[in-house]
């Protein structure tokens, strides 16, 4: 379980994977530079569609490829938990995400405030063509969906934490401070 101690740690597993053990290798590039699980990246360096590269050796294997926020739209009042940024079935072995079908195209993390766990999941299927887009973003569920699926474990997953650009706080206050204190005289 070495490998998922980031994710046991930042409570993905619980909130969203049960506990699995790694048989695949994942890698994945922002603009070109990989990133590692637990890494903090701003909005802006994740506006762009990852390339994700995908292990195995035979090429007749296909992979699903999830990317869920469950921390939206805030991570103290998470209302829409699971919400689903990405999808890609028939994913062949040894290729990455350009090889399969974009089935919920890549829709890039903005939260609004706080601290967001971005969430990349991998799982085999067990044929081509037998994996399908939810109906909706928010709400999604990816235990429920690898069941529906009948998908099984993850073979591999990582994740990100992603802020807005200018902090991790709400709307900050810009304009002249004035008090409502009365001046002793």
């Amino acid at each position: 379980m070495a490998a998922n101690d980031s994710l046991v740690t930042a409570r993905v597993i619980g909130d969203v994977l049960d506990p699995f053990n790694t048989t695949n290798d994942m890698m994945v590039l922002f603009n070109g530079a990989p990133i590692v699980s637990g890494m903090e990246l701003r909005a802006p360096a994740v506006s762009d569609r990852p390339t994700v590269e995908i292990g195995g050796d035979d090429y007749q294997v296909a992979y699903t490829l999830l990317m869920v926020d469950p921390d939206a739209p805030n991570p103290s009042n998470p209302t829409l938990r699971e919400y689903l940024h990405w999808m890609v079935t028939d994913i062949p072995a040894s290729t990455d995400n350009t090889h399969g079908h974009e089935v919920m195209c890549y829709e890039p993390p903005a939260p609004a405030t706080g601290i967001h766990r971005l969430v990349l999941v991998l799982f085999q299927q067990i044929g081509r063509e037998t994996v399908f887009a939810p109906s909706r973003r928010h709400n999604f569920n990816t235990r429920g969906f690898a069941r529906r699926y009948n998908l099984g474990a993850p073979v591999a997953a990582m994740f990100f934490n992603c802020q807005r650009e200018s902090g991790s706080g709400g709307p900050r206050f810009t304009g002249t401070y004035a008090s409502r204190r009365r001046r002793a005289d």
